[in-house]
């Protein structure tokens, strides 16, 4: 395609000869690096030169132009269009600056107070955090004391020497006492100010409006108002680069200025993007008219003058930038807006109006959504930082705001809308359970492709097997529906569980794994709670009144205890054959195997024979968490790596040992590391054929010592844990039949929808848990067998009680199960200087 075409549009351009002309560049900050899981083309489009771009004010085909932008823009950011679920809290409405166009700015006799109490603003925040708002968007005017003596006075009065030292008390207050994230514009700031403010915020913004000095002459918009002068306005938007800010910023269209002068500010900004790359969204916010001002008659840019400016905005910035465009300023045409390539909507209030444009009320949520719906897109909820800078956290967001920004979100760096968690009673989020149920849902074609290799028992890669877990709207939708398909194909409409029974039987540790509430001791991370150790004696009677309850399994690991041998392990399995010897033992994480051999300084295949031959069954494929060495370095780092854990589980299934498969997710991870994780179960299944389930099990936050510092997030969204259900269902099929799902931590209606997406297992009964419920589950203290099957029933599902191999449990033990009286309540003895011994006397003797 030649220069002339792209730059005149004087001939049509195909969808071929863009991807050929704008390839990818620099100027997008990495995007593939960022997103390892988007499926982009071979070539992505480069950013315009700045020749190309200037040239682009002599192109008067809109439309041609917005073909091309949404193209560009769908490359990138696909379906998606994002909003964030702001409060708008005006701090001062004083200012020293005097924009013809302005009715936000007031002077002191307009208004009842300089400005907003602290208490008043925090009690917004606290009405803005329960209608599930995220940012606390604080706009004000521009140094008002350095103007006004009433100003002065009252920053005097409150103890403060200036307008942002107060902004910096109450955006710090908003912060910790609502959570919500600041995203603070102040205007234009020293390298100093901007520092001090990073400190309680997640993102700031100023606009540009215009780099053309020539608005700042007399007759001219900004004249009389020295803060628009556009060489102090890049000023401030560069030092917030070297910074490290996340940044907002962009222009106003329709105030005088030209198409050319468009253009030349969109490449001001963006060179400084190229520098820095601060730059998390662009905004175009076209000119309203209002009353009372001296622009009140101005003629506002009509519909074609925005997508064009929109289009151009995205063609010069290229595909992973993002494109806004205020929502409440061109009410009946937002298709339009989003057909000319946007990628977002902006801040949006369910609470607060807009005070800068007054006039123009926010759409409602619903409408946006459906309006967004009809462009062919999706919308969804992010924070006031983008995605790309919350994945990046430890360069772009300051320490004291990272817990928030982390309790917030999900693990993609977008809003965790929900307010449901693992572990939790709670409200089930209603937008995944509508997906859910939506009939016939239209997935894109690249999430068409990757299910339809998954159904033909394909290996995907790892890219595929991300994108998976990035799927929202319509995709979600899909790839749920398709797992439960499958699911009906592999297991038809039976739902099974087992009758077992936990015994953990000490919680003192000497690991320090970062998300664990359960294990007590003097190097453990959370002392609460009573360290214990049990005796051989309470082993056997918890079996032998679990048999007698109609258990078939019993399962069994504990806390890592220092004076834990490898022989430990084999008196526990001794003891419980010795009281219950037709009870199934499904014990010892493959930590727990690893340190047994190493214990007793003989080959973890050796190790592995003897617990094989006093009488061990199967083993857990726990303490997995995510099997990915950057995740494991975070959360367990004196752990068994990925390698070692492998390692376990292959030379299990070597012994001729079934295992099953875990994941521990929700925490510090993203989906390219539970790609990783399901990738390398599948590889490892391909050459054993050793597991016989896979068990998501999403992080329980409440308790967890990394949560309580402020270090992870809270737990997977519900779409998550949905589709962790779903996508190891696809992945692993023709490798693993059974997916287990979890109600100790998906609770009762949780655990329907995974049975609805994938899942065809609800494991075990559970007498006594205690690792999820020290970790602040709700749930988990047994679900009976009668109650589970009135409950399946009721699901319009055919449950079966099985053992521990999935084969159906023994009549004799369903009967007892069916009629099982109460539990006696359980007795866990002080953990003393030594173990207690795991071995019964007569066991002793007999040796």
């Amino acid at each position: 395609m030649s220069l002339a075409k792209a730059v005149s549009g004087t001939q049509a351009v195909t969808d071929a000869e863009l991807g050929s002309h704008f390839r990818y560049g620099a100027g997008n900050l990495g995007l593939l690096e960022k997103n390892p899981g988007l499926m982009l083309p071979d070539s992505m489009p480069s950013l315009l030169s700045e020749e190309e771009a200037l040239g682009l004010a002599k192109n008067a085909n809109t439309a041609e132009l917005a073909a091309q932008a949404r193209a560009l823009c769908e490359q990138a950011h696909g379906r998606l269009v994002t909003y964030s679920r702001k409060v708008f809290i005006p701090l001062t409405k004083l200012c020293r600056d005097v924009c013809h166009y302005c009715t936000f700015a007031q002077t002191p006799r307009h208004i009842d107070s300089p400005y907003m109490p602290v208490d008043e603003v925090v009690e917004l925040c606290h009405s803005g955090a329960a209608a599930g708002c995220q940012e606390a968007l604080f706009t004000l005017g521009e140094k008002p004391e350095l103007r006004y003596r009433a100003a002065r006075e009252a920053l005097a009065e409150m103890g403060y020497g200036s307008t942002l030292e107060y902004l910096a008390a109450v955006a710090e207050r908003v912060l910790n006492e609502t959570g919500m994230l600041p995203h603070i514009n102040a205007g234009n700031m020293d390298e100093a100010e901007i520092r001090f403010l990073r400190k309680i915020s997640a993102s700031m913004g100023i606009m540009l409006e215009s780099a053309s000095p020539r608005l700042c002459e007399k007759g001219m918009p900004h004249y009389g108002s020295p803060d628009k002068d556009p060489e102090v306005r890049l000023e401030t938007i560069a030092l917030a680069g070297r910074e490290k800010v996340p940044f907002t910023t962009g222009i106003l269209i329709g105030i005088g200025e030209t198409r050319l002068e468009r253009i030349e500010s969109l490449l001001a900004i963006r060179r400084l993007h190229e520098q820095y790359g601060h730059i998390q969204e662009i905004i175009v916010q076209n000119f309203r008219a209002k009353p009372n001002t001296k622009m009140a008659q101005a003629p506002e840019p009509d519909l074609e003058d925005l997508v064009w400016t929109l289009a151009v905005a995205r063609l010069i910035f290229g595909p992973a930038m993002n494109i806004q465009a205020p929502p409440n300023l061109s009410p009946g045409v937002l298709p339009q807006l989003v057909s000319a390539g946007i990628n977002d909507w902006g801040g949006v209030s369910p609470l607060t109006p807009d005070h800068v444009n007054p006039e123009a009320p926010w759409p409602h949520l619903e409408n946006l959504a459906a309006e967004t719906e009809a462009a062919g897109k999706f919308l969804e909820q992010r924070l006031t930082i983008y995605p790309e800078y919350v994945r990046e956290a430890e360069d772009w967001i300051d320490s004291a705001v990272l817990p928030a920004v982390l309790k917030h979100s999900d693990s993609d760096g977008m809003a965790k809308r929900d307010t449901w968690t693992p572990g939790a009673h709670g409200e089930t989020p209603g937008l995944e359970s509508k997906l859910l149920r939506r009939a016939e849902p239209i997935a894109s074609d690249s999430i068409q492709q990757i299910v339809a290799k998954c159904l033909a028992k394909e290996t995907i890669t790892i890219d595929e097997a991300t994108a998976l877990f990035q799927v929202r709207g319509d995709d979600f939708a899909f790839v749920a529906q398709q797992a439960n398909v499958l699911r009906e194909s592999v297991n038809g409409n039976t739902v099974s569980y087992v009758v077992n029974r936990n015994i953990n039987y000490t919680n003192v540790c000497y690991f320090k794994c970062q998300f664990c509430a359960f294990s007590k001791g003097k190097l453990s991370e959370n002392l609460r709670g009573r360290p214990y150790d049990i005796s051989a004696e309470e082993i056997a009677r918890r079996c032998t009144e679990a048999w007698e309850r109609g258990a078939t399994e019993v399962c069994m690991q504990g806390g890592i205890h220092p004076d834990y041998t490898g022989e430990t392990y084999l008196d526990i399995v001794r003891t419980v054959k010795h009281a219950t010897p037709d009870l199934h033992v499904h014990a010892f994480s493959p930590l727990e195997v690893w340190q047994g051999a190493e214990t007793l300084g003989i080959s973890l295949e050796e190790f592995l024979q003897r617990l094989r031959d006093a009488g061990l069954g199967t083993l857990p494929g726990t303490a997995a968490e995510v099997l990915h060495d950057e995740v494991r370095q975070l959360i367990c780092p004196d752990k068994l790596n990925t390698g070692q854990w492998l390692q376990v589980m292959e030379a299990a299934h070597a012994v001729g040992f079934n295992t099953t498969a875990t994941i521990m997710f929700g925490h510090v991870d993203r989906p390219k590391h539970w790609a990783a994780h399901l990738l390398a179960i599948r590889e490892l299944q391909q050459r054993s054929g050793g597991f016989t389930e896979f068990v998501p099990l999403p992080y329980v936050h409440m308790e967890a010592p990394m949560y309580l510092k402020g270090k992870s997030r809270r737990g997977p969204s519900y779409r998550e844990a949905i589709l962790m259900h779903a996508v190891p269902r696809l992945v692993f099929n023709g490798c693993i039949d059974n997916i287990q799902t979890s109600w100790v931590k998906m609770g009762e209606f949780g655990a329907l929808q995974a049975l609805n997406a994938g899942a065809n297992d609800l494991g075990g009964t559970l007498m006594n848990e205690s690792i999820t419920r020290a970790a602040g589950s709700e749930h988990g203290q047994e679900w009976h067998p009668s109650a589970i099957e009135e409950q399946i029933l009721r699901w319009q599902r055919t449950p079966r009680m099985r053992n521990t191999r999935y084969q159906d449990a023994p009549a004799s033990q369903r009967d007892r199960a069916m009629t099982a009286a109460d539990l006696i309540p359980v007795e866990n003895l002080d953990a003393g200087k030594l173990q207690r011994s795991k071995r019964l006397p007569d066991l002793a003797n007999a040796s």
